[in-house]
């Protein structure tokens, strides 16, 4: 957890919602200056009423919701400092028994007057957008699979026979919907192949586009990344606009950690208990590094030999996690010291 803890004028605290905006003002001995909601529909009347505050070293902050964007963007249009608070912290933090808007706004401000606020990163808007559109493939992906998923399904339910090739490709899906005798499930069925047929021409103008703003935003690291044994564009990619800018990370552990690579600890009186915090970190990161890992194993004989020598102690699923730890530190170093991926380093 990262706490802001530098010394400023006056502290501003945001409780940001879809329509309204809470926000409270204190200063250095914790006196409250404004205190009041706005509209977000109206940012112009926020920054006027600000206004008082800019020349004394005002920094601000906001809880990390869906919605938090615009705000980010327009303190930095307006040259105002702004911070973005960690949700899933913050509610560890401040959360009490009395809860309203106004208790919350309150709340942020004073946590930054203390130091206690923790923080989030800020991702920059010039590259947020391709990063949200990678993350809607994804999620079109899956909708994919699941009416592939479906379709077998059905297939199940009438007790006909196994299709004979994958219909993961086209070619392999034509007239499969006349092996079913009801109309109904033939309609059926028919509406999820070409719901498949849909998902793919959408994908591949996907991965053409993002492609082509990974080159354009960072060919250097995109091609770097794609020098791991196995690693892909969509891996690739994700591994890119996830990480984004690897110098945020001070030590190697805390990109681990910011990749849901290594778990939490808990211990108290000396006593080890179940690790928490399996949760915290980046999601995508982790999917990424679990199914390069993957891949790894099968172009990389020394990434092979490795998971088999662990396989050997421990388990599969140990060999996989130690598998991704050992990729996760590769990536550090290659991106911290702008090189390719070495294959005699990562044997060692």
């Amino acid at each position: 957890m990262k706490f802001y803890n530098r010394q400023h004028g006056f502290y501003c605290g945001i409780d940001l919602h879809a329509n309204s905006m809470h926000v409270c003002v204190v200063d250095h001995q914790g006196n409250k200056h404004l205190h009041r909601n706005f509209d977000t529909k109206k940012p112009e009347k926020f920054l006027i009423a600000l206004q008082p505050f800019e020349k004394h070293d005002l920094i601000i902050g906001c809880e990390s919701t869906f919605n938090w964007y615009w705000l980010a963007d327009l303190c930095h249009q307006q040259n105002l400092a702004f911070l973005l608070g960690h949700a899933l912290y913050l509610k560890a933090i401040h959360g009490g028994k009395t809860k309203s808007d106004r208790i919350d706004s309150e709340k942020l401000a004073m946590l930054l007057r203390g130091g206690n606020f923790p923080t989030s990163y800020v991702y920059p808007k010039d590259m947020r957008g391709t990063r949200d559109l990678l993350r809607r493939r994804a999620m079109i992906v899956r909708r994919r699979s699941a009416t592939i998923v479906h379709v077998q399904m059905v297939n199940h339910q009438q007790n006909l026979p196994a299709f004979k090739k994958s219909i993961s490709y086209k070619t392999n899906r034509v007239g499969i919907a006349d092996r079913f005798e009801e109309d109904s499930v033939q309609r059926m069925v028919t509406l999820d192949v070409d719901l498949i047929d849909f998902y793919d021409e959408q994908i591949k103008r996907l991965d053409l586009y993002l492609e082509q703003h990974a080159k354009i935003d960072d060919a250097d690291t995109f091609y770097r990344l794609m020098s791991i044994p196995g690693v892909g564009r969509i891996l690739a990619m994700t591994m890119l606009y996830e990480i984004h800018n690897i110098r945020r990370f001070a030590k190697v552990g805390d990109f681990l950690s910011y990749a849901r690579l290594v778990k939490g600890t808990n211990s108290s009186a000396g006593k080890q208990y179940k690790p928490t915090g399996s949760k915290i970190g980046n999601p995508h990161l982790k999917w990424a590094f679990s199914e390069a890992i993957t891949l790894l194993k099968r172009e990389s004989p020394d990434a092979k030999a490795f998971a088999e020598r662990i396989e050997k102690q421990h388990n599969k699923a140990r060999a996989n996690t130690l598998l991704a730890v050992k990729l996760g530190r590769a990536v550090y170093w290659m991106l911290t010291r702008k090189t390719a991926f070495d294959s005699s380093i990562f044997a060692k």
